[in-house]
């Protein structure tokens, strides 16, 4: 053989050796069922991914990638190796809207390196479940890349066509409270995650994040396609303009595309769950989901004031009221606004003020704390911050500690500013860090916490169980004193398949009484059975009933409040439309009990209700609240009716909501004798 032909040779030994080492340009991972595909790979030096359900797309081809502030780091890649694994386990949830969660993901790993240059390395990883995928990029420890700042996240979402989708605009709103729209993509701005996407009559989409960790929050800025609309990621910035200050090694949220067949499927998704790391908390006996009333819709009302004066709320009298209401009626919790110093100033621009231990002169703390004690009863320590963080993590330490030795178990935080420390936005990286050394402190003084104007949930309650709800909606408080009459009556009919796709919210709900005197014409955009059906379609494991404790007296429709559970075993969404109703069936986690609830929007609607999920062979009885005949939410909001009726498995109810009305049933199953 002449030395040419072995040198030919040689050569083309090293090109497939080469080329096996580098792996295939394109890679492919399935579903467990085989009905999701998806191929990501390297095109050109960019890299890219697509989803296809059956053959058909849900994702077109998207670019992946990032700027750095010392240049590109997206289109200079080669694919250097792919590897595979699988995983299906089955975990148990602390609490929440299912007891047991299955985790059943086939995994795709790439690991890319840039040609030339600097010859950086980035690693992406995908996650695909029966029910949607997710993704998200891995920084390994490297000398070519050690502290550096993420300028542009260039993730995007090609939609194949101009869906119409559910979302509200990050810009010109604060805290995640505007109301949730449907419009075409194109006519869309830039908006915030979770998106919900009808691509067609059986595919419904959900985007969002996982496990939002040290990173910022995630947006989204629809831009014309060839051959559809493409999402690109929108991070929230820095007041520098950088989006992330990062090292390696690091890892970033994952990027999350739930996809079902029909609307309650996107409810019952735990994909965002299972993309969050186990519990870090071993002994979690603390940790307790209940029901809370406070001392909170009469500051909206105009009754009380947080501030000092003659009409101060938060004193020692009214909060002792409201603990004896709370052990009368079975609820766990009492919630007191109001009660610590630092309300008197302009607190929304001198968040600073607030002492998280020093009470107002007319609220005994330590005697309160322990007068709920011996009632069974827990204060919810309310620490509104102004946005002033700085302010409140200097004491943090301190006031949880002194929380813990009262024997209270829970805070609600607030941030009523969205700059946080006059200069930073509260979604932004500064406060997703924030907000989660709040979390963590907590968890070492076994407290719970309850945050409003949060960060968008990102499933870390199963990281940190004591995350237990938030708000991050237009909630309750809207229909006290907004300027547009309250909330609409499609409201609640979209925020289970939008909001609550992202986790638990405390929307507040249980207000009875609909006379506002502060802002006449303001209410409830609802009948009464709407307002107890909010306690099992709007899920949180801490639930307020909103009301003052004067308008539940000798209230027939609160035993249902009072029998509610805040923690399940089971959810079924037995039928919906988005924005127009849904009819949601939880069975308890501690009973054999189940609970339904049904809303509508402004329309009247009869709906059929099978009771299948019920054991066969046993009986049950069913009591129900619905709206009356001549019930109506502008005109009879009251008019309500309560039964009672022996089912079983084979029972079908047929039960008529008025316009923005609804209903809700408690079923007990009868013991056998």
């Amino acid at each position: 053989m002449s030395n040419l032909i072995k040198k030919m040779l040689f050569a083309a030994m090293a090109i497939m050796l080469s080329q096996s080492s580098l792996g295939k340009p394109v890679e492919k991972v399935t579903s467990p069922d085989g009905h999701l595909t998806l191929i990501a790979g390297v095109e050109s030096g960019q890299a890219f991914y697509s989803l296809q359900r059956d053959n058909t797309p849900v994702i077109n081809k998207s670019r992946l990638g990032f700027m750095l502030s010392d240049g590109m780091f997206a289109d200079n890649f080669k694919l250097c190796k792919a590897s595979r694994s699988s995983l299906d386990e089955t975990w148990e949830t602390v609490w929440g809207e299912s007891r047991l969660v299955r985790n059943n993901y086939n995994e795709l790993r790439i690991e890319l390196q840039e040609r030339n240059g600097k010859k950086r390395k980035l690693n992406i990883v995908f996650r695909v479940f029966n029910d949607g995928m997710g993704f998200r990029y891995e920084f390994p420890k490297q000398s070519a890349l050690t502290d550096f700042e993420i300028m542009e996240e260039f993730t995007e979402f090609a939609m194949p066509c101009d869906p119409p989708t559910w979302s509200q605009p990050t810009n010109g709103t604060k805290y995640y409270e505007a109301l949730y729209t449907k419009e075409p993509l194109s006519k869309k701005d830039t908006i915030s995650t979770p998106i919900t996407i009808e691509a067609k009559d059986d595919m419904f989409l959900s985007i969002h994040e996982a496990n939002l960790t040290d990173y910022a929050s995630l947006n989204l800025t629809p831009r014309n396609a060839n051959d559809g609309i493409t999402l690109k990621c929108a991070l929230t910035p820095w007041h520098s303009g950088v989006k992330v200050y990062a090292s390696s090694p690091s890892k970033t949220p994952w990027r999350t595309i739930v996809v079902a067949r029909k609307p309650g499927d996107l409810i019952t998704s735990n994909l965002i769950l299972n993309l969050n790391e186990p519990s870090q908390i071993e002994d979690t006996s603390w940790i307790q989901p209940g029901r809370y009333i406070g001392i909170w819709w009469g500051m909206h009302m105009t009754d009380y004031t947080w501030e000092q004066g003659p009409r101060h709320g938060a004193t020692t009298e009214n909060t002792k009221r409201y603990i004896d209401f709370a052990a009368k009626h079975g609820f766990s919790g009492v919630l007191v606004e109001g009660w610590n110093e630092g309300w008197d100033d302009e607190w929304t621009r001198i968040g600073n003020h607030f002492n998280f231990t020093k009470p107002y002169p007319d609220y005994d703390l330590k005697e309160l704390a322990s007068y709920a004690k011996d009632k069974g009863v827990r204060i919810i320590a309310h620490n509104e911050t102004g946005g002033t963080t700085t302010n409140y993590e200097d004491q943090m330490e301190e006031a949880f500690r002194l929380y813990q030795q009262l024997g209270i178990n829970c805070v609600k935080t607030g941030y009523v500013n969205p700059m946080l420390d006059g200069i930073e936005l509260q979604h932004s990286q500064y406060g997703i860090r924030h907000y989660r050394k709040v979390v963590e402190t907590a968890a070492k003084y076994h407290l719970m916490i309850d945050n409003h104007e949060p960060a968008m949930p990102t499933g870390l309650r199963r990281t940190w169980p004591n995350l237990m709800t938030g708000e991050g909606a237009r909630g309750m408080e809207y229909n006290a004193w907004s300027n547009d009459g309250g909330n609409p009556p499609y409201h609640i009919c979209i925020l289970p398949f939008t909001r609550g796709l992202a986790g638990p919210l405390d929307y507040t709900p249980g207000v009875f009484n609909f006379n506002n005197k502060a802002v006449p014409g303001t209410r409830p955009q609802t009948t009464l059975a709407k307002q107890l059906a909010e306690y099992v379609v709007i899920y949180s494991p801490l639930q307020m009933a909103a009301d003052m404790i004067e308008n539940y007296e000798h209230q027939p429709a609160l035993t249902f409040i009072e029998s509610c559970p805040t923690t399940w075993d089971t959810t079924v969404v037995v039928d919906a439309e988005i924005g127009k109703y849904i009819v949601t069936a939880r069975k308890d986690r501690n009973s054999d009990n189940w609970f339904i609830g049904g809303v509508t929007d402004e329309e009247a609607r009869t709906v059929e209700v099978p009771l299948t999920f019920l054991e066969s062979n046993s009986a049950y009885r069913a009591i129900i609240y619905a709206d009356s005949p001549n019930a109506d939410y502008k005109d009879n909001p009251y008019a309500m009716t309560i039964d009672q009726k022996d089912v079983d498995h084979d029972t079908v109810l047929k039960i008529d909501m008025a316009r923005s009305g609804g209903f809700a049933i408690r079923i007990e199953k009868i013991p056998m004798h």
